[in-house]
């Protein structure tokens, strides 16, 4: 069957990425459809549904985000916050660059279709935690669970920041990448407070 060719699909994908970076998060079906010179059900026929095609975008694009960062986390010799600089640079400068595709997968796919959604948010999630392991081995002071959390915290902070830069183009990235920086960096220097007890049951009256 046609629909398991993995040629045919990559290109059908090519062309859905070239209508989407065209005409933006409102692209459709049809127009995707239009520019791989199919119709609407040979298109969903290759993916199973929409679905399938929204879900098979997001995994294409997802493994370019991870790449993309994965060397940045890990990178050897680099201060925190000269890391920290060069992986928000380069998160910022993706989104930017690929904005309609961007705000078709997070925000319009992401809204349309449950598993589209999953798949985006387990990304998120993946890259806090993998970067929550990167704060642990690298800081005595810190437990795993506070590096989880302050990994995730991170990526978040980067992610929402990202998306009000997007309709704040008159803002200059480098303020906001320094601003990111300073939060990540001023938090990585204050030393845990001594967790406090959970209070016990209250007296009997």
């Amino acid at each position: 069957m046609s629909g398991r060719d993995p040629e045919r699909r990559r290109a059908l994908l090519d062309a859905a990425d070239r209508v989407i970076r065209r005409e933006g998060p409102e692209a459709s079906m049809a127009a995707i459809a239009a520019e791989a010179g199919i119709t609407k059900p040979i298109l969903y026929r290759h993916f199973g549904d929409k679905s399938g095609l929204y879900q098979s975008l997001a995994g294409r694009h997802v493994r370019s985000v991870v790449a993309l960062l994965r060397p940045e986390f890990d990178r050897a010799g680099a201060d925190l916050r000269g890391r920290a600089r060069s992986a928000v640079t380069a998160y910022l400068d993706m989104i930017s660059a690929n904005l309609n595709l961007y705000r078709f997968l997070f925000h319009r796919a992401g809204a349309e279709d449950s598993r589209t959604h999953s798949q985006m948010t387990a990304v998120v999630r993946g890259l806090g935690e993998e970067l929550g392991r990167v704060i642990a081995a690298e800081s005595d002071a810190l437990d795993p669970v506070r590096a989880q959390v302050l990994g995730h915290a991170f990526v978040g902070m980067v992610q929402a920041t990202g998306d009000w830069w997007l309709e704040h183009p008159e803002v200059d990235r480098t303020e906001v990448v320094e601003g990111l920086v300073s939060v990540i960096a001023a938090t990585m220097s204050v030393t845990p407070a001594p967790a406090v007890p959970s209070p016990g049951p209250s007296p009997q009256t």
